[in-house]
């Protein structure tokens, strides 16, 4: 299948990265703010958070509500076509969940380790582990 037409590919350029699964997971079934979710996925800095919420934004899988307030309050939730991702993002925590234990714990931890294989990748039997 020519890589252009590829359903998966279209998914991953539109939800995938290292931040945006994680934030459309917290704004699974509930309202955000920004600074919650700031909150929730430690790391991420301000100016990432803010290009992926427009990101997803522009693709109307999130909305964004602005209250007429001073200071202004915004909220963030999935729309209906957000919503249409829960069976995705249900797959990928149960796959997370399961597999958790596999490496280390936390992808961190897999990071972290240097004797560990790259995600998705075991070393071939016989070679040394990636890494050492």
């Amino acid at each position: 299948m020519e890589n252009s037409n590829c359903p998966v590919k279209l998914t991953a350029d539109i939800i995938g990265g290292k931040w945006k699964p994680s934030i459309l997971f917290f704004l699974e079934g509930r309202t955000c703010r920004f600074g919650e979710l700031q909150k929730l996925i430690p790391g991420m800095t301000k100016k990432m958070l803010t290009q992926h919420l427009r990101d997803l934004e522009r693709h109307e899988i999130i909305r964004r509500k602005v209250y007429a307030e001073v200071p202004p309050k915004v909220e963030y939730s999935l729309t209906k076509h957000g919503e249409s991702l829960k069976p995705i993002l249900k797959l990928m925590s149960a796959w997370g969940t399961k597999h958790r234990a596999r490496y280390g714990g936390t992808v961190n931890d897999v990071r972290r380790d240097k004797s560990a294989p790259p995600l998705g990748r075991a070393p071939i039997s016989g070679q040394e582990p990636v890494g050492a």
